[in-house]
């Protein structure tokens, strides 16, 4: 592998056998079945693909919420899909995620069965079904989307960026660490500020907004994820840090980050 400074961009990108760190093996710059195997189905309304990751746990988290608020329909089956070891591109996962990335649901009590994936749709797939966790008037409901759609466009640079550099990479770059650290930082600043004049994102009620951004940012800022807290200097995030510890008392959200756990 050449350094930082030997590199030169080619006319034309190459595939390499493995770029190396965790997932250079795992990722290619394909779509589709790489090999046949059916999906397990279980006998709930509700069928969840997933692994225990900060994005995989949101649909779990979510799940649990509703059934602590009484929706039998919520009831569901929890499927393990192990992205280290491929799951994620067998025949069956991609025929309910053509994009081979957790988490995915099948909604078993509609005739034909309803596949959804993209957790930031499901939520919201999720929340319209059962009419709750989204406000229903319309200023709410649009602040609402807005921080959710929020958290799907900025994860990326937490996770795809900052995280993988960080935490993933074969060798430290300090450029990438450095770009992705001010943009990680920035976002935890956007919501600590947030959060010294509300509760939740949404004023004092908590929704599907809170769902999706907790597992990202309050795993970061409670040091569950990256274990990146102290190079990240999260103690200068009191309010985000308030919020995430009020979110994680929750006993949906305990239990929902169990969902699909691998045994260690």
């Amino acid at each position: 592998m050449t350094t930082e400074k030997d590199y030169v961009v080619p006319e034309v990108w190459q595939q390499k056998e493995d770029l190396g760190g965790t997932w250079g093996s795992i990722n290619q710059p394909t779509a589709g079945a790489r090999y046949q195997q059916k999906l397990p189905v279980g006998g709930n309304p509700l069928q969840l693909y997933s692994l225990a990751t900060p994005n995989g746990v949101k649909v779990g988290i979510m799940l649990e919420e509703l059934l602590a608020l009484g929706y039998q329909g919520a009831k569901y089956d929890a499927h393990l899909i192990d992205i280290g070891k491929g799951d994620q591109f067998s025949s069956g996962f991609v025929e309910i995620n053509p994009n081979s990335k957790i988490p995915a649901l099948v909604d078993q009590s509609l005739t034909p069965h309803i596949s959804i994936f993209e957790s930031g749709a499901i939520l919201l797939y999720l929340a319209e079904k059962f009419g709750t966790l989204l406000p229903e008037d319309i200023t709410n409901r649009t602040k609402c989307l807005s921080w959710l759609f929020w958290q799907v466009g900025s994860a990326p640079y937490l996770g795809g960026g900052f995280g993988h550099f960080y935490k993933y990479a074969p060798m430290p770059i300090e450029y990438c660490i450095d770009r992705f650290t001010m943009e990680a930082k920035r976002q935890l600043d956007v919501l600590n500020q947030h959060f010294k004049n509300n509760q939740y994102i949404c004023g004092d009620q908590y929704t599907i907004a809170d769902i999706a951004i907790f597992p990202w940012y309050g795993g970061v800022v409670l040091n569950k994820v990256y274990e990146a807290a102290r190079f990240l200097d999260v103690k200068s995030y009191p309010s985000l840090i308030r919020w995430a510890n009020e979110v994680a008392q929750r006993e949906a959200v305990q239990k929902g980050m169990l969902v699909t756990q691998k045994e260690s």
